[in-house]
């Protein structure tokens, strides 16, 4: 079963985080979270401008009402491009969009059903009457993923691209949550499947014998890039990975023994930040159980806890962050 989700100068050793500065370690206390923006529809992703705005991904209500909105410092929140697909199916989950990008001048979304959209909205200004969805250059790729000649026990006949970075050669990569796969897209436009995301061994006595692993967030260290996984029904605890995918595509584990985690950030002056999206329950993802979990050379350890449904963590200066919650239907600052 694949879960949709509603739907720094660092050298990598080994398992190790280690920068060109110590990662400092905040004391509890210091760490302040606030709400920062509300309102929002199912917010999913994040991404920062240079202004100091927050951009973000409102999957919608399942009537096709997604939309691309950005908030400014003072935590208003405004239409950018509103009409993205957005449809509840299955009873209960959500599909809409995904994480936004900003790279090659290009607003980059992830809309329902692994669509690329590219927009310039270098122009656009707080309170400009919104684009269009349908107005917007698409790139379609389900097909291709889904008939791509997988191996039999690694096929799951399912495409979700969830989340992306600027990978080797400013090419784009892809986590695909529902194929269990790495994509990559080459600054020509050019597709093709990168790399396989083993299926685990459900260490559970419950459902199937091997569970899918649900690839998450994605980043690129400037060597490797770093993948999180979720991890398919019955989202055991502890089962979850940061896999390393080296540029010749093979895979290694990072780093292991978390809990359905959804994003990772690099570029902190905390070092590697994981989120972890809740810890499963018999009614689903449990409130507030939702973390920020802070990766360094000595271990891990929890940041922030009892957020709601967290799935997006983006740092907008030394000591500020966003979170989003697609629980409260907000966006949180998380000051240290």
């Amino acid at each position: 079963m694949n879960y949709k989700l509603p739907l720094l100068c660092s050298l990598l050793t080994g398992a190790l985080v280690i920068s060109c500065q110590d990662h400092r370690i905040p004391a509890p206390e210091t760490v302040k979270v606030s709400t920062f923006a509300t309102g929002l529809a199912s917010p999913i992703g994040l991404e920062t401008d240079a202004s100091g705005r927050v951009w973000v991904t409102e999957a919608g209500t399942g009537k096709n009402d997604g939309k691309v909105s950005v908030i400014t410092p003072d935590g208003k929140v405004y239409p950018v491009i509103t009409g993205f697909d957005s449809e509840v199916f299955q009873g209960s989950e959500l599909d809409g969009l995904n994480h936004l990008l900003f790279a090659d001048g290009l607003l980059y979304v992830l809309g329902s059903k692994s669509r690329l959209y590219s927009v310039n909205i270098a122009s656009f200004k707080p309170g400009d009457t919104p684009l269009s969805a349908t107005s917007l250059p698409v790139e379609d790729v389900s097909k291709f993923i889904i008939d791509f000649p997988f191996p039999a026990d690694q096929d799951t006949g399912e495409s979700h691209l969830y989340n992306m970075t600027v990978g080797p050669n400013g090419d784009l990569f892809f986590s695909d949550a529902a194929a269990n796969a790495i994509i990559r897209r080459t600054k020509a436009g050019v597709w093709s499947v990168f790399a396989n995301i083993p299926r685990l061994k459900n260490p559970t006595p419950v459902g199937p014998p091997f569970i899918d692993s649900v690839p998450t967030g994605i980043v690129f260290d400037g060597k490797n890039l770093l993948v999180t996984t979720l991890v398919g029904f019955p989202f055991p605890k502890g089962a979850s990975i940061v896999y390393q995918v080296d540029q010749s595509a093979a895979i290694s584990v990072f780093k292991q023994g978390f809990t359905s985690l959804v994003d990772l950030n690099l570029d902190t002056d905390l070092g590697l930040l994981l989120i972890q999206h809740g810890v499963f329950g018999q009614q689903g993802f449990g409130a507030k159980t939702g973390q920020v979990i802070q990766v360094t050379a000595s271990g891990s350890s929890v940041l922030v806890d009892g957020l709601n449904l967290p799935t997006d963590l983006r740092q907008i200066d030394a000591h500020t962050a966003y979170v989003s919650s697609l629980g409260d239907g907000s966006v949180l600052k998380v000051t240290y």
